[in-house]
């Protein structure tokens, strides 16, 4: 029998590819203006494809030791957080699915509040300086370690996980937290996986973090050097600076180099991720 294809289709076909389109020009447009010429983009030429093709931009990019440190800090800070946060939301999710857990309601209507209601930028500012992380990795990943939201999702994950799992690791003699890490955890790869996705993903772009506690700029993130050079630009007169020798490079270009820099090396992630993602994220999000 073949597949009937009819005007809802196509109008379904328009609308995706619309999406598509708007969701994926400005990655195109700005990959398209780092890898051109001076001239083209200043007369405003490029649109989908470099014209007179070349990598100074990148080069200049790389050559900012800013940029290196930040991607440090960066790749550190995403690293330690995701880690700390997934722990941490693993072990309160799983304590929380459990329904003889003592006054596991009542946990779980405050958690379900801080949905609703935060402390409030001031107060935890407050908090993490009377703790003297001001100025410290602490303050970019302690935070924010875990989200409510993520804390719940994995909470369903784990309360759908079979009972004689933890059965037969009683039997074999395990502890509570034997159970955790040798039998729960590496039996809920897909929801580590895709919580850590948000996590890391969330902690690559955050700025407002760097913005409120770090003081020290060999501390700052990439994010915060991008939002610098954004607000500020960096060349000279007509939007366009030397970068040594006969070479010019144009403000617009040196910013769209920048944030390519930055985001692909998240966007790399997501294929290895992809085959446990879209498991984690259906299986944690069927009950509430």
């Amino acid at each position: 029998m073949k597949p009937k294809f009819g005007l809802f289709d196509v109008i379904l076909y328009v609308v995706l590819f619309a999406v598509a389109a708007s969701a994926l020009y400005p990655f195109i447009y700005m990959i398209a203006v780092s890898l051109s010429g001076t001239v083209p983009v200043l007369k405003g030429e490029v649109f989908f494809w470099p014209k007179e093709f070349n990598l100074n931009t990148y080069a200049a990019v790389f050559d900012n030791p800013e940029i290196g440190r930040a991607y440090v800090n960066t790749i550190i800070y995403t690293a330690i957080g995701t880690a700390i946060s997934l722990i941490v939301s693993a072990a309160g999710a799983y304590s929380l699915s459990k329904r003889d857990m003592l006054f596991r309601n009542g946990f779980m209507v405050m958690v379900v509040i801080t949905l609703f209601f935060s402390g409030g930028m001031i107060p935890t500012f407050l908090v993490v300086k009377s703790y003297h992380l001001i100025d410290t990795i602490w303050a970019m990943v302690l935070p924010g370690a875990v989200s409510t939201w993520n804390l719940i999702v994995m909470r369903t994950f784990f309360s759908g996980m079979p009972q004689e799992v933890e059965e037969s690791g009683k039997i074999d003699g395990l502890t509570d937290i034997g159970i955790f890490f040798r039998l729960v955890l590496p039996l809920s790869k897909a929801i580590l996986a895709t919580i850590g996705l948000f996590y890391g993903v969330a902690i690559w772009n955050n700025f407002f973090s760097a913005l409120l506690y770090l003081r020290d700029a060999d501390l700052f993130p990439l994010q915060v050097i991008v939002r610098n050079m954004v607000l500020q630009g960096s060349g000279g007169a007509n939007g366009a600076g030397n970068i040594g020798g006969d070479s010019m490079i144009v403000d617009e270009a040196l910013k769209y180099a920048t944030i390519i820099v930055t985001t692909v090396p998240i966007l790399l992630i997501y294929p290895f991720l992809q085959k446990y993602f879209a498991k984690g994220a259906l299986i944690g999000s069927v009950k509430g």
